[in-house]
């Protein structure tokens, strides 16, 4: 019985060690912006493929569309393609048909120093 509660502090400590690294890292300004990009790329690719399932296309036929290879629009379509230009996103959306739009949000980062008032204010 011993082992099995030697183990089981092995575990708690663990999982305390994986909290605090995981506050430290997100307490990063840094690995927030890398975190922030990646979901963006991730929301991107997402958003296309629904898009283009909504209009009731295949790749191949977005493709047509396009003017370019089926393999073209799976690789726009990939989770973290990164090589995607505006005037190709253009492009993509328009081949879509009437209905769909692309719209660009711009948002300013929030401060270190704004994030520490709102949450002393609390």
């Amino acid at each position: 019985m011993s082992t099995e509660h030697k183990k089981r502090d092995l575990v708690a400590e663990g999982e305390a060690s994986y909290r605090k690294w995981r506050d430290e890292v997100a307490a990063d300004p840094e690995v927030q912006a890398v975190a922030q990009e990646e979901a963006a790329k991730k929301e991107l690719w997402l958003q296309l493929v629904e898009a283009r399932q909504a209009a009731g296309l295949t790749q191949a036929q977005l493709a047509e569309r396009l003017g370019v290879s089926q393999g073209q629009v799976a690789r726009v379509e990939k989770r973290g393609y990164d090589s995607l230009t505006l005037t190709s996103l253009r492009r993509y959306v328009t081949a879509l048909g009437h209905g769909f739009a692309l719209e660009v949000q711009v948002r300013q980062p929030v401060q270190a120093e704004q994030l520490r008032r709102v949450a002393v204010s609390r």
